[in-house]
Order: structure tokens, then C-alpha cells, then sequence
């Protein structure tokens, strides 16, 4: 039974493996196929396939040809289920193309051929694309969206799409001229440098039109077309261009739009590439993914030979899309900037040599309404970025340290001509009036600014004091409602001895910017901190830089440079005890008292609401004598301002009168 058992056993297993042999219909070599040519297109690589009647090469350079538009992307390919049919087999392919922001699917049908015991693969256009023949390739194009603009105060347009002219020479215009003389010719007319320019366009293709300059097309535009079209080869197009009101309006706060740098495509991370454009500096930089919108794309069947002349004289697109994304534009940026207060500003430092900045804000909600910096400031944003010794502006937070200590204005502190401090002599600004020395209330000492009445309190009122002073109110302190890059000032918390006495007058490592001094300024007036506003419907809170954090080594644009190489302290999350409406009362006082008895009585005949204001000068640097930055603050009614000048003496003397003419065109 045994022997019987296994010859039948045998017998059964040969009987099975026969008929399984028999039952192979050659769909297993023909997956296996399918799924090499999947593989094979999805690496864009058809050299591995054995065609029906077509060199491997061949496909593959025709498959090069189709797709070469799209790169440097790559399908996802996968085969489906086959079809067979005797020696021919059929099946889909499907593909995934991620293009840009967006995934273009599809499917077509592949087939397969049985020749000599092998699957070959049937070469047919249309298995990479649905209806592709012969002589047809993909094409892709982009559409710019429409870039968002950037609004002030009112919905006020401060950056929209203004008209330009875009200047240049347009070859195939030259006629018999020589393209050197008329690029000279140009260049000297629009005020570019004519041999760099000659030599653009003589290295430019015969059909180029090669750009110059982009005008503002104003009526006050001084070079006209008739001047440049009198030029061989001269043409001045028309476009536009998102711009702000004039080329310096807020520039260093909104920043400008032209097309990416190779450096801006580089970090982009595939987001820009060559001639798209993106904004560079401020605003237009941090906030460029809201501004931009996201672009559009078109991939379209045509023939290969097709010319862009062509498709501009076809009456109807001699292409058809396949695959489309639409263009969608940005969303606008709110600011609270007043576009009539900001052109004041900068109307008002038009003149001024140095760095310089003036900075209005609305202490009831904080918005910042102007942040002007001059021309001395070299394309640098002095209002915001700043960092300097606030000299005896600061006497503003000595002052609240003093009241929770228990003097009110009308204690008496000692004011002497000079007082020494660990070998250290201190003395008053010059010119100081020799009737305010001796035993003074602290308001007459705040009103004419006596640096040695506050040293002399310096026992009475710790560094940790002043820093906490400080940040009640609004200095030093974090700005989350901002929405833009800022220094917002420091004040150590530890410093003794000559460190902590030049602290009480605004020097040592005390440093402020244009910005966080009108802070100061707005949280007496409010009588609670104030927190500044600009940017009102960020779509992404903006990360921190190591200007908006406060840390050290902001560095200036175009050579400007902060006067001071101090370690900026990192701003508090909080203020730690605000400032209440009692103690911004008795400093409104003294304020006050700086127009009506101290130096700074030229804004007593400002027109409307009473003016308070506290001047300051600091010195720097180590000319002998000393350099000093010139500030001044004040309240009028529900604005406060600060004013700054790098280089510029005393703050009555210097920011006084630029104060004074800003409040009175505000009105």
C-alpha cells in the first residue's frame, strides 16, 4: 500500500504541473513587461524597453522631446490591470505629474506585442499623453498673478499698480543705425551708464528688445516718448508696476517689488524662479506669499515646430491645455499708516544731513500712524530699527521709577552744576540756565532737563527699578500686534556705579529706537502701555528677526550705522507692573512743564490740544567734544511723536523745531 500510495501521489503532482503549464497563457511575462515600461517612463528613461518595431533611443528621445517642458519633474507611473488578447495585450497607465501647487493626473492606454516568446511594447505617442501623435510635444506656461496692494489708514492705496514706461532699444526697430550709438544715445538721455548699456545690447539677440530704465509714467515725467522714440531703435512701452505714491514714500518700511534675485529664487525653495516677481525689503519681503498670490500655469499640446509668431497670428490658439491651474490673486496688506502724516514726516526730515526719524502714533489704539526715516538714513529704516541712546528722553522712565518711590513733581531734588560718580564727572547740557540750579522740584529738574538732579536720586532708585519702569511703559517690552520687524528697545535690568548713574540719563546700555521713544511717549498720554500697531491682517504671523526680538546686530543699510555697539538686552514678554492713569497723570505734569516753564516753551503757540514733551541729547562716539544724537517727544492730544537726529546737537535746539513744524501741518 505504501509503494501504491507515493506512485499515485506522483502521478497527481505531474498531472497538476501539466496542466498548469498549459493553462500559462504568457500573462505573467506580459505584467512583467507592463510594469518595467511604468517603471521605465515614470524614471523618464525608456532605454530598458524592447519596442515593437522602434529603436529604445528613439522612443527615448522622442520621450525627452514631449516631456522636456515639464522639467525637472517627474511622473508617478502606474500600470493597471492587463488586458490580454493572444499575442497582444492592452493596459492603462496612469500618471501623477506634481506641477507647482498643483497635481496633474491622467490615464492612457499602452499595448504590448508577442514576438518570439517575448512581450515587446507597442510605441504610440498617445501612451504619454492622451491624444499625442507624432510632432507633438508639451509646452508650459506661467501667469503672474495679480500682486496684492499695500493699504494705509482708510483703505488708503500706499503700493497699488501704478503706469511706467519700460525705456530701452528694440533691434529689430534699428533700421541702418548701429546699436552701439543708439544704446549711447539712450543711456545719456535716461541717465544709465552708456558703455555697460552699449554693451547689453550689442550682446543681445537681433530680435531683442533690450530694456534701459522703468519710468513712472506721470505727466512730470522730464524724458518724453518723442525723445526716445527720436532714437534709432528707441520704444518706450507701456506697463505698470506696483508702486508706492513717490520712490521714497515709507521705503524702508514697505520695501520695493521687482523681479526675484538669483539669491531670493535659490531660498525660495522652488516657490520663485527666473522672472517672477517678489518683494525685496520690508513689507513687500516679509509679507511677499500674501502679497504675491499664487501663480497660474497652463501645460498645452502642440507641435513641436510651432513658433511664438505663429500663435500670435493664429485667430485661435493653434494649442490645446491639458492641464491648468488659475492664477489667484494676493490678498491685501492693511497698515495703519496715514499716508498724509507719513509725507509730512518725510517732507519735514527732507533737509536733514544725518540719519534721522520721526514717528507718529495713536496712543488710544496704538497704531502707528508715520514712521519716516530721512535721507540721511540711506535707504535704512532709523524709525524702527534703530538703536540708541535715548539721553534725557529717558527721564520720562527715571521719572515713573521716582514716583512709585515715593516723590510726587513737587519733591526736591538737589541740581548742581557737575557731580562725580566714582571719578566720573556728569554735568549738565551746555547752556544749561544757571537760575535752575540749587534745591528744585523734580518737575522744574524734568522741564529743563538737570542731569545731575536725577544722578543724584540714583541710590533711591535701583537699575531693576528703572528696567521695570521701563517696560510699564511699553519700552523694551514685546510688540505681538506689530507685524513688522522692530527694536523695541532696552534697558538692563543690573548695572552699578557709573553704569547705572549714565542710566539715568539715558546712556550706558540704555537704547531706544525712534519707535519705542513715541511708545514712551504714547503710554503717558493713554496712561496704560502702549502696544504698537501696523500691520492689521497679517495671513502669517512674521518670524522673529533678530531686529523685531531686540538682540544685538542689527546693522544699517548702505553705511549708516547705529551709534552704539552696546549689547541690546532682550525685549520682557510684558509689561511688569503697567504704568496706571495716576502715575502717566503726574508724568503728563512734568511734560507739560517742559513747554509752559522748561526749554522747549517754541511749542507753547502749536495750534489745538496742549503740548507735552520731554528733549534729549546724547552723546556718542569719541570726537572730542562729543558727538550727539538730538531727540525730542511729545503728546498732543491723541498723537504722540517722537523725533530723531543722528548727528545733530542739542534736542531743543535741533528736533525742536522739526517737532514744531510736524505738529503744526498735522494739526
Amino acid at each position: 500500500m505504501g509503494n501504491s500510495k507515493k506512485i499515485s501521489l506522483a502521478l497527481i503532482g505531474l498531472i497538476l504541473g501539466t496542466s498548469l503549464v498549459a493553462c500559462d497563457d504568457g500573462r505573467g511575462g506580459a505584467e512583467a513587461a507592463a510594469k518595467q515600461l511604468a517603471s521605465a517612463v515614470a524614471g523618464l528613461d525608456l532605454r530598458p524597453v524592447a519596442f515593437d518595431g522602434r529603436d529604445s533611443s528613439v522612443a527615448n528621445d522622442q520621450l525627452k522631446q514631449v516631456f522636456k517642458a515639464l522639467e525637472p519633474a517627474k511622473p508617478s507611473v502606474e500600470a493597471g490591470e492587463l488586458k490580454l488578447d493572444g499575442d497582444t495585450a492592452s493596459f492603462p497607465l496612469s500618471y501623477s505629474w506634481k506641477i507647482d501647487s498643483g497635481e496633474w493626473k491622467y490615464t492612457v492606454s499602452a499595448g504590448l506585442r508577442k514576438s518570439a516568446d517575448k512581450w515587446l511594447t507597442v510605441w504610440s505617442p498617445g501612451m504619454l499623453v492622451p491624444d499625442l501623435v507624432e510632432g507633438e510635444i508639451l509646452s508650459k506656461s506661467t501667469q503672474s498673478p495679480q500682486r496684492a496692494d499695500i493699504l494705509g489708514a482708510q483703505d488708503a492705496q500706499l503700493v497699488t499698480y501704478r503706469p511706467v514706461v519700460n525705456v530701452g532699444i528694440d533691434k529689430p526697430q534699428l533700421g541702418t543705425a548701429a546699436a552701439a550709438d543708439s544704446a549711447t544715445k539712450l543711456a545719456k538721455l535716461v541717465g544709465i551708464d552708456p558703455a555697460a548699456y552699449a554693451q547689453q545690447v550689442e550682446a543681445s539677440g537681433p530680435e531683442a528688445f533690450v530694456p534701459a530704465i522703468t519710468l513712472r509714467d506721470t505727466n512730470s515725467r522730464t524724458v518724453t516718448d518723442a525723445q526716445i522714440e527720436a532714437i534709432p531703435g528707441g520704444r518706450a512701452i507701456p506697463d505698470k508696476l506696483p508702486l508706492a505714491p513717490t520712490r521714497n514714500f515709507a521705503r524702508a518700511i514697505l520695501g520695493t517689488v521687482g523681479e526675484a534675485s538669483a539669491e531670493q529664487i535659490e531660498k525660495s525653495d522652488g516657490a520663485l524662479t527666473a522672472g517672477d516677481v517678489t518683494g525685496t525689503g520690508g513689507l513687500q519681503q516679509q509679507y511677499d506669499e500674501q502679497l504675491r498670490g499664487t501663480a497660474g500655469l497652463a501645460i498645452r499640446v502642440q507641435r513641436a515646430d510651432l513658433t511664438r509668431e505663429e500663435i500670435q497670428a493664429a485667430p485661435t490658439d493653434p494649442r490645446r491645455t491639458v492641464f491648468e491651474i488659475k492664477a489667484t490673486a494676493g490678498t491685501p496688506l492693511k497698515t495703519t499708516l496715514d499716508p498724509k502724516l507719513q509725507q509730512l514726516a518725510e517732507d519735514t526730515l527732507a533737509d536733514i544731513k544725518p540719519a534721522s526719524a520721526i514717528v507718529a502714533l495713536r496712543p488710544s489704539t496704538g497704531a502707528v500712524l508715520a514712521a519716516a526715516s530721512g535721507p540721511g538714513s540711506n535707504g535704512y529704516n532709523t524709525a524702527m530699527l534703530g538703536q540708541y541712546a535715548p539721553g534725557s528722553t529717558f527721564k520720562v522712565v527715571d521719572s515713573l521709577a521716582m514716583l512709585r518711590n515715593g516723590f510726587t513733581p513737587d519733591s526736591t531734588v538737589e541740581c548742581t552744576p557737575t557731580l562725580t560718580v566714582d571719578g566720573r564727572k556728569f554735568k549738565n547740557a551746555e547752556g544749561y540756565p544757571a537760575d535752575s540750579l540749587g534745591s528744585v522740584t523734580l518737575r522744574d529738574a524734568f522741564a529743563h532737563s538737570c542731569n545731575t538732579a536725577f544722578i543724584s536720586v540714583r541710590e533711591k532708585v535701583s537699575q531693576a527699578q528703572l528696567e521695570s519702569a521701563a517696560t510699564s511703559l511699553g519700552v523694551a517690552v514685546e510688540a505681538p500686534k506689530l507685524g513688522a520687524d522692530a527694536f523695541l528697545g532696552s534697558v538692563p535690568g543690573e548695572a552699578e556705579g557709573t553704569e547705572h548713574a549714565a542710566a539715568m540719563i539715558g546712556q550706558g546700555r540704555v537704547l531706544m529706537s525712534p519707535l519705542s521713544a513715541a511708545i514712551m511717549a504714547g503710554s503717558v498720554a493713554k496712561g496704560a502701555p502702549v502696544s504698537p500697531v501696523l500691520v492689521l491682517n497679517p495671513d502669517a504671523t512674521p518670524g522673529a528677526s533678530p531686529a523685531a526680538s531686540g538682540a544685538a546686530g542689527t546693522q544699517p543699510a548702505e553705511g549708516a550705522s547705529p551709534s552704539s555697539t552696546v549689547t541690546a538686552e532682550a525685549p520682557a514678554k510684558n509689561a511688569q507692573t503697567p504704568v496706571t492713569k495716576a502715575e502717566a497723570a503726574s508724568l503728563a505734569d512734568m511734560m507739560r512743564a517742559v513747554v509752559t516753564s522748561g526749554h522747549a516753551g517754541f511749542l507753547a503757540d502749536v495750534p489745538g490740544e496742549p503740548v507735552g514733551a520731554k528733549t534729549g541729547t546724547a552723546e556718542f562716539g569719541d570726537a572730542k567734544p562729543p558727538k550727539t544724537h538730538a531727540w525730542i517727544i511729545a503728546v498732543h492730544g491723541d498723537l504722540a511723536v517722537a523725533v530723531f537726529v543722528e548727528d545733530g546737537g542739542l534736542g531743543a535746539t535741533t528736533s525742536g523745531p522739526l517737532l514744531k513744524k510736524f505738529l503744526t501741518a498735522a494739526g
